[in-house]
């Protein structure tokens, strides 16, 4: 270990401390807004892809669970949202409290003792309650409540989640994905902050938005604006809300299984929009998607745009082999994924980044030093470098790390 890079993680999770938005919002929504109440659980299931879940009344029979409420919205916090700590065979969907869980879930210097146990020296950490690109607002009713919900969320994350942590833990924001206007000026506002990353959906249409290719526009202001502020969009696995699977019955392994196919439609939606060639500074990055399906995507896309992109509907827009794109504008990311570093060469030494997923039930904490190692054994050191550190610094602009790299000789 003594020789591995301290690692920088671009995706881990945070719990939302129980009064982000009581405390941050006028008292006229206190009793819609999301805030934070125990409970019994009624009903529970994850079937098919789909996450059902109801609470009891108070003083009803049943474990008590700490459940967020948001308007209609009730919201379990559940083993697999914090799964650190607990045997593998007791991480059920099952509900927990706060009192139950790893401290560092939600708690920062809690959070950044366990990176310290776990070799971690930075972590990117998406949002739970909001849901991993902040769809949970753009569901609400009360838009001008929503509006406030994301503002609250992203001070939140910027001043008290990240700005005590000295640089290592790096703000991740969430956008008004109801209004692009309004995303494109948040995106700006944090911008001026110092923020380099913004939260998105994998596949907008799965949320009855517009999707990347409406012929409307109606993404442009909001991807001009992380083009001039050269913020990195990130997509998390289920950033869609839905999960695939393959019929509403099957069992949540199947879907486990196939977490990486969100990504690969939505990578090569990306890659046959234009939008890079219109934005060339933008880069877009898929947190929890692995690797190891790059290659065969990337060669099949080639060959899509070479010999079909006469009718292929692309010929006009995208003007350089996807391939070609993959490598300037996107980046991966892995834990565990054998098979996608045997590969490097086709998927890119320069496209990787690494997570933990602290602290989620695919967690490799407190043993990720140990899976790293594993994991990018046969390396060089250089690529070895960039793929546990150097590729984060460069696309989230970690200017800090980066001089402090150059000074430790590092790169």
């Amino acid at each position: 270990m003594a020789d591995l890079p301290k690692i920088i993680s671009v995706d881990d999770h945070v719990i939302e401390p129980a009064n982000v938005w009581i405390d941050r919002l006028p008292s006229k929504y206190h009793d819609v807004a999301p805030r934070s109440h125990r409970r019994p659980v009624k009903e529970m299931t994850f079937i098919g892809g789909k996450f059902t879940a109801i609470p009891g009344e108070a003083g009803d029979p049943g474990e008590p669970v700490d459940w967020w409420f948001y308007e209609d919205l009730r919201r379990p916090l559940t083993r697999l949202d914090t799964a650190v700590g607990f045997d593998r065979d007791e991480v059920t969907l099952k509900g927990i409290t706060y009192d139950e869980m790893r401290k560092g879930s939600w708690d920062l210097n809690a959070r950044l003792a366990d990176m310290d146990m776990n070799h971690i020296e930075a972590s990117m950490c998406y949002p739970t309650f909001p849901r991993f690109c902040g769809q949970t607002f753009t569901e609400a009713s009360d838009k001008e409540l929503a509006l406030l919900c994301v503002k609250a969320y992203n001070d939140w994350m910027v001043d008290e989640w990240c700005a005590p942590s000295e640089g290592r833990m790096i703000p991740l924001i969430i956008i008004p994905l109801w209004d692009p206007q309004l995303a494109a000026e948040e995106v700006r506002r944090n911008a001026a902050r110092g923020v380099t990353a913004v939260c998105f959906s994998e596949i907008p249409s799965n949320l009855g938005l517009p999707s990347i290719h409406d012929e409307n526009g109606y993404w442009l202001p909001f991807l001009e604006a992380c083009n001039e502020t050269k913020m990195t969009i990130n997509m998390h696995i289920g950033s869609g809300s839905k999960m695939p699977s393959t019929s509403a019955d099957a069992p949540a392994a199947v879907g486990s299984t196939l977490t990486f196919a969100n990504c690969c439609f939505s990578m090569v939606d990306w890659l046959m929009s234009g939008h890079f060639h219109t934005f060339p500074d933008l880069k877009i990055a898929y947190a929890e998607g692995q690797l190891g399906w790059i290659p065969y995507i990337l060669e099949r896309a080639d060959t899509v745009w070479e010999e079909n992109r006469g009718w292929g509907g692309v010929a006009d827009k995208v003007f350089e082999p996807p391939s070609e794109l993959f490598k300037k504008h996107v980046y991966g990311c892995f834990f565990d994924d054998k098979f996608g570093m045997k590969s490097i060469a086709d998927v890119g030494e320069n496209n990787i980044t690494f997570e933990t997923d602290y602290p989620h039930s695919d967690s490799t904490w407190p043993h990720s030093a140990k899976v790293a190692t594993e994991q990018t054994e046969g390396l060089t050191d250089e690529q070895r470098y960039k793929v546990l550190r150097g590729n984060a610094i460069d696309m989230l602009r970690l200017d800090a790390f980066r001089e402090a790299d150059k000074a430790a000789g590092l790169c």
